[in-house]
């Protein structure tokens, strides 16, 4: 009877192992199965499929098992099996970043990612002489005209709040967040406080000439705070030009005259606008401090070898696309020294792509110089300029002269082959991570 005993414990006792093997088997079946119902109906189908395979497998070896008891055949215990958890990989804000951009951009029809690429007065898509009010007319305007954004000047700004009412429709009124614009360097170049409706600020000639880089950092903040204000999100400065000849067209727009001096004043700028959530355009590559003359009345030239670009203002917009800035403006002065010919700089593949993309890594938005100046509209239609523009690589067309011609030169030479909508997209990618940056979360 011990002898009896004594196996037939043994038999419950395998018994008992099995019972726990089959429970630790139903929870990974459990474990696979909310898993796979996370990952989609398919995963689960495929999960199930397997859970229930080893099920199966698990019920033919309790048949197997005993059939060994009735014959007194040792069992050999099986080992225990362990759940792990798959890893969770958490994205990064980049990555985040880059899902939302492509989210939207996938659903955007080829007419509205061409729009896309243009920064426009309010008065080009609402055919008003003075726009200084967003109603239904704004409304249907950026309806049949979606653009990428708008810039504004002083004949828009009457007061405070007209211009804050103002903004604020027209960014309410907007299919897509748009980048709202001004030029407001300090000095001369100062829209708002043209206006009345902001501090003014010194020039930047002025500024370097105190030898403290904080006093740029502290324009930046004071311009930074009244754009925010009133809604802006883009100001089209800091200039990183310098004065490298003699009577540089650029006058006291300008940090100094050489890399050493403009650099910092340039970073602190940035600095200023960032921290009151503006973004900075540096302007205007390669430099339009190398010429006497200016691009609004015609061609402008420099003879200004490669070498002294790299030496001195290549350096200057170095220091500013690693401090930050968000875009940079390409001049339309004519460089021989750096394309080998006349043609504007802002058309130029060898600058704006080999030299200011690849060469200098900046890898935001390339915007034009306003393609209404006399150095592109002298010389080029709206179409012909708008597409060179962006077969050089820029991402963004600044006030062509004629938006529809420009407009529909671009869309029609995506539709005939000549530039791809993929293009299209990778200038849109830039736009929108600037536009959709302040949607990340860090963890």
């Amino acid at each position: 009877m011990d002898e009896k005993h004594q196996k037939q414990e043994e038999m419950r006792a395998a018994r008992r192992k099995r019972r726990i093997r089959n429970q630790i088997l139903a929870y990974i079946v459990l474990v696979v199965f909310l898993a796979a119902a996370a990952a989609g109906i398919v995963a689960a189908v495929k999960y199930i499929t397997q859970a229930a395979r080893s099920r199966q497998q698990e019920s033919q070896q309790e048949s197997m098992d005993a059939i060994d008891d009735l014959l007194d055949v040792e069992d050999i215990p099986t080992p225990e099996p362990t759940v792990t958890e798959e890893p969770v990989v958490e994205q990064t804000p980049e990555e985040k970043l880059d899902e939302i951009v492509n989210a939207v951009i996938d659903v955007m029809p080829l007419e509205d990612k061409v729009a896309g690429l243009f920064i426009v007065t309010p008065e080009a898509i609402t055919g008003v002489s003075k726009a200084v009010k967003a109603g239904e007319g704004t409304k249907d305007a950026l309806s049949e005209w979606p653009v990428g954004g708008l810039v504004y000047f002083k004949q828009n700004m009457q007061s405070a709040e007209q211009l804050e009412e103002m903004l604020h429709n027209t960014a309410l009124y907007a299919r897509a967040p748009l980048f709202l614009a001004v030029d407001e360097e300090g000095g001369s170049v100062a829209r708002l406080a043209s206006a009345g409706l902001a501090d003014k600020v010194d020039s930047a000639g002025k500024i370097g000439q105190t030898g403290d880089p904080n006093n740029a950092y502290q324009a930046g903040v004071t311009i930074g705070t009244a754009l925010n204000r009133f809604g802006f999100n883009l100001d089209f400065a800091p200039v990183a030009d310098i004065a490298s000849v003699e009577n540089s067209y650029m006058g006291d727009r300008v940090y100094g005259s050489d890399a050493q001096t403009a650099s910092p004043f340039v970073v602190s700028m940035i600095q200023g606008l960032k921290e009151q959530k503006i973004a900075s355009c540096l302007k205007h590559f390669p430099g339009n401090g190398a010429t006497t003359q200016d691009p609004h009345t015609g061609i402008a030239t420099t003879d200004r070898t490669a070498e002294q670009f790299r030496a001195e203002e290549f350096e200057v917009f170095r220091a500013g696309i690693e401090a930050g800035a968000e875009m940079v403006m390409v001049s339309h002065m004519a460089a021989p020294g750096l394309t080998g010919g006349n043609d504007p700089c802002s058309l130029s593949e060898t600058v704006v792509t080999d030299i200011l993309r690849k060469e200098l890594g900046f890898d935001g938005v390339i915007i034009t110089d306003a393609l209404n100046m006399g150095a592109i509209s002298d010389y080029y239609g709206s179409e012909e300029a708008a597409i060179m523009a962006l077969q050089a690589g820029c991402d963004m067309l600044l006030m062509p002269e004629n938006l529809e011609e420009a407009y529909n030169g671009i869309l029609n030479a995506v539709n005939e082959g000549y530039i791809s909508e993929e293009r299209i997209n990778d200038s849109l990618r830039r736009i929108y991570r600037i536009k959709y940056a302040d949607r990340l979360v860090s963890e």
